[in-house]
């Protein structure tokens, strides 16, 4: 019988960090583990997590960027019998599959919300024999808590119960200290995994692929999620008739999240845009072939998510990067400055998107061969396989 591992998964805004888990989940899988991803968010993200089972526990969402109150399945904000009847349910499950590693996507570095279920969950588990294995899965950069006493807290609950924090990135580019201040006194249990990328065809060894095919050659623009997109989208399509790429075939990924009337309002930008006589305009919610798209386009503009960020890389396509601009969203921006000082993208911030837009696509475009030309980056991006391997060998221990 495979061993197994539970694999915990909170959905509340984004969706890269479910692309990331899906990823994660199928490479282990390949690793030979039985896979049970509990999933704590709505069922409307498109992703698919591959070689896993799946257990959803009742639905937790946010409205807007309010992530002190959660709002159950039916529009209302939970109350302490829906917080008792879901750790009932998560624990009950954990219980039932006595797994030999437990991974916790995120926490306890962030999820605070969830604690009425994961401390009780982490508790009992403690008291099992044998123990599984408690890790953390986290990437590569935080975004700073507003009072320090979390990350204390955070670090607290590390070093009592958890094995190991897998760290999905690499010192070499970005150290975990730079937005973690207590990194220094969980060293010891600090693991880097290399960055994930949530490519699931790299991972099943896909290596097929037309560079002359659908899409060759368009502005990609994308939005992540799409939960905070509609910016970023809009700016785009005004920006495309006073750039040179006016002339190139468009394509915008609008996301999943990005709210209906939105996107009904974004299709119907395109038509208008469709019309004039530039290139092709078109705009679908997802595509599940993102990395190819992005290979084969002659520009990306997009945010800067953790998964976008890496699927740029592996692409290596001229980009523009534009860091979602809530003052507390730190994360976005630290990565991809590091990365445009080393060449990589082009930053611009979404308070500049109206003004310089059009002159970014433009000189970026006239950058693109030496973008094209550059090396690979210099830092780990097989984090999924790698992370697989480290749980296994977690779960060789427990056993």
């Amino acid at each position: 019988m495979k061993p197994k591992v539970l694999f915990y998964v909170q959905h509340l805004l984004g969706v890269g960090h479910l692309k990331r888990a899906a990823a994660i989940a199928a490479a282990m899988g390949a690793q030979g583990l039985d896979v049970t991803v509990v999933h704590g968010g709505t069922r409307d993200e498109g992703i698919s997590y591959p070689g896993a089972s799946v257990h959803y526990l009742p639905s937790a969402t946010i409205r807007g960027g309010d992530f002190s109150t959660l709002i159950t399945a039916n529009g209302k904000p939970a109350d302490d019998a829906w917080r008792d009847a879901r750790r009932d349910e998560l624990l009950d499950l954990a219980d039932r599959l006595r797994p030999a590693a437990v991974l916790f996507e995120l926490f306890p570095f962030g999820r605070r919300q969830f604690r009425f279920e994961l401390l009780p969950l982490i508790e009992a588990m403690r008291n099992w024999t044998p123990r599984p294995a408690l890790l953390s899965s986290v990437r590569d950069i935080l975004v700073r808590p507003v009072k320090a006493s979390r990350e204390t807290e955070a670090a607290d609950l590390i070093l009592a119960s958890f094995d190991e924090v897998l760290v999905h990135g690499d010192p070499a580019f970005v150290p975990f200290e730079s937005s973690f201040g207590e990194a220094k006194r969980i060293a010891s249990k600090l693991r880097y995994t290399g960055y994930v990328s949530s490519d699931l065809s790299a991972l099943a060894g896909d290596a097929a692929f037309d560079p002359a095919g659908e899409g060759a050659g368009e502005v990609v623009v994308s939005a992540g999620g799409g939960a905070v997109g509609a910016t970023l989208l809009r700016a785009a399509l005004h920006a495309r008739p006073r750039s040179r790429a006016h002339s190139l075939d468009w394509q915008l990924i609008a996301g999943p999240r990005l709210a209906q009337g939105e996107f009904d309002a974004l299709r119907h930008l395109a038509e208008d845009a469709d019309a004039d006589e530039g290139g092709r305009v078109r705009v679908e919610r997802f595509r599940s072939d993102f990395q190819a798209v992005l290979k084969r386009a002659a520009l990306s503009i997009s945010q800067g998510g953790y998964n976008t960020t890496i699927d740029l890389l592996r692409a290596g396509v001229p980009a523009i990067v534009v860091p979602i601009g809530a003052e507390e969203e730190t994360e976005q921006n630290e990565r991809a400055s590091r990365l445009a000082s080393r060449g990589f993208l082009h930053v611009l911030p979404e308070a500049a998107l109206a003004e310089r837009l059009a002159g970014t696509i433009d000189a970026t475009l006239a950058d693109a061969p030496r973008r094209r030309a550059m090396p690979a980056a210099d830092f780990a991006l097989d984090g999924a396989a790698n992370t697989a391997r480290i749980v296994a060998e977690w779960v060789a221990r427990a056993r």
